[in-house]
């Protein structure tokens, strides 16, 4: 399968998903406008439903001009349509796993081949914080990964700094290729989803179905003191309700309220971050 023809399949495929349509015009209908209105890009319901026709149904190969190919990859949570070729290696529609390619400081690390069903991919590691990995590991219960790989915490782009030094205190990351993806559900805690196998779990919990984009990308910056102009504009998402601004590592919905999110501004972030910042205390 060819990279461009596995990137229309998984847009369509998470179309379809945040859609609730089953129909290509449906998806294409509802691509369009999040394109518009999410990443600033216009591609009408028309041509999306020729590149579903190419690459979903049949085996044609039509052309796509790059920048189109950038922002399709960036509407499933990567950086660009290169990011999306280097980070994704499909052997062939029918296979049940995904190779995984792994560089660590420039020297590649062969995949484990006898773990099925476990599909790693990670870029830009960064360093991370033990406590946070067995915490996300204990919460989203991983087990079929302890004696396979090491799940670091993967940037997104952005590294921010303590204080006046220069090592990083938080990185807004994706975790990729994470198999609590399969689980069912999902529900908030706090500053981002967590999975779950159960449609209902207590009252001050909502539920709702999985959505791979928004488990994966979607955070709540609990350190916005860390925010500056040039770490975060492009980058990071806010919303304002009541007078208070919380921000997120990725465009969609607020999960509490349900508001759009909207791209940060200079403005925002010189009021409500950096040194203006106000931090939540963290339950104990």
């Amino acid at each position: 399968m060819s990279k461009v023809k596995l990137l229309i399949n998984e847009v369509f495929k998470k179309g379809e998903q945040e859609s609730g349509k089953n129909k290509k015009n449906g998806i294409a209908l509802f691509l369009s406008v999040c394109l518009k209105d999410n990443l600033k890009i216009s591609i009408d319901e028309r041509t999306l439903v020729r590149y579903y026709d190419a690459y979903v149904i049949g085996n044609d190969e039509i052309s796509i001009e790059p920048y189109k190919l950038d922002k399709l990859s960036q509407y499933i949570g990567y950086k660009n349509f290169a990011d999306f070729s280097n980070t994704i290696v499909k052997k062939n529609e029918d296979a049940n796993f995904t190779e995984v390619k792994i560089n660590v400081d420039g020297n590649e690390i062969p995949s484990p081949h006898n773990s099925p069903n476990v599909t790693i991919s990670i870029t830009n590691v960064i360093e991370s914080k033990v406590n946070d990995v067995k915490d996300f590991i204990t919460r989203n219960g991983i087990g079929i990964l302890e004696m396979t790989f090491l799940l670091l915490l993967v940037t997104g782009g952005v590294v921010f700094s303590k204080g006046k030094g220069k090592e990083p205190a938080f990185g807004i990351s994706s975790l990729w290729g994470v198999p609590a993806i399969d689980k069912p559900y999902m529900y908030w805690d706090k500053d981002r989803y967590m999975a779950t196998d159960s449609a209902s779990l207590h009252s001050r919990a909502k539920v709702i179905p999985m959505n791979d984009f928004a488990f994966i990308n979607l955070q709540k910056i609990t350190r916005p003191d860390t925010l500056t102009i040039e770490n975060a504009m492009g980058k990071v998402w806010y919303d304002k309700s009541d007078n208070h601004v919380e921000f997120f590592t990725s465009f969609g919905k607020h999960p509490e309220n349900e508001k759009a999110l909207k791209d940060v501004s200079e403005h925002i972030l010189e009021t409500y971050g950096g040194e203006n910042a106000v931090l939540e205390l963290a339950d104990n």
